[in-house]
């Protein structure tokens, strides 16, 4: 569990526009690391979530698991191969959990999207990309007129497989590797507030075993 949360009068952010509010209250939290790079803002925390946490959100990710899929097709039938699972807001493991990315991030829970889980087996991946709708892409207006692009991710592994599945961030040469309960979380925005194509990532080949993820999207409007 957390070894710190933020001051119970401590408000929450909006949507994560005001990225320094966000890297402060994020650093507040105990034994979370700011990855050094001038090109994007990324944070690693170890054991951010429990070993039986995670094994609960294994389980649920399991009963609901489908085919991933991708806003934009670029015709590469290999570009994610991984399944999704939505998992349920109303559940209370599901609900732990967001109480903790809140209290890691201190953004308002009713800017993020529902909590999502991913499941690599053996040869699957998702190669480079990075988190937000491109504003020339065909779905961004169904995907982003309402809720606004995405801001902040959050994504913590759920297990260790026994090779492979690193998360790979291109632009600056850094490999992430899956441990039970590690946080990684990133602005998907430059300081100035713009797009930050330096946040291109790629989930690596599982090469033994099964990966499992859960992620958190943050909008710049409350998610409808």
């Amino acid at each position: 569990m957390p070894m710190s949360n933020p001051p119970p009068s401590a408000p929450f952010l909006a949507g994560g526009l005001d990225a320094a509010a966000v890297e402060t209250r994020i650093l507040g939290y105990r034994a979370v690391q700011r990855v050094p790079s001038p090109k994007l803002t990324l944070f690693v925390r170890r054991d951010f979530l429990s070993p039986g946490l995670c094994t609960a959100l294994i389980e649920r990710i399991d009963r609901v698991r489908r085919p991933s899929t991708i806003a934009d097709s670029n015709g590469d039938p290999t570009y994610r191969t991984s399944e999704t699972g939505d998992l349920n807001a109303a559940d209370p493991v599901v609900i732990d959990t967001e109480t903790l990315l809140a209290a890691l991030t201190g953004l308002d829970p009713a800017y993020g999207e529902p909590l999502q889980g991913q499941r690599y087996a053996v040869g699957q991946e998702f190669k480079g990309h990075t988190d937000y709708f491109e504003p020339k892409g065909l779905d961004y207006w169904d995907h982003c007129k309402i809720p606004g692009n995405r801001t902040w991710t959050v994504m913590v592994y759920l297990n260790q497989p026994e090779a492979g599945g690193a998360t790979r961030f291109k632009a600056i040469d850094k490999i992430i590797q899956p441990e039970v309960g590690k946080v990684v979380a990133w602005n998907n925005r430059r300081p100035d507030g713009s797009l930050n194509p330096a946040t291109i990532h790629h989930g690596m080949k599982v090469r033994a075993g099964v990966k499992y993820v859960i992620t958190k999207w943050y909008r710049e409007r409350p998610w409808s």
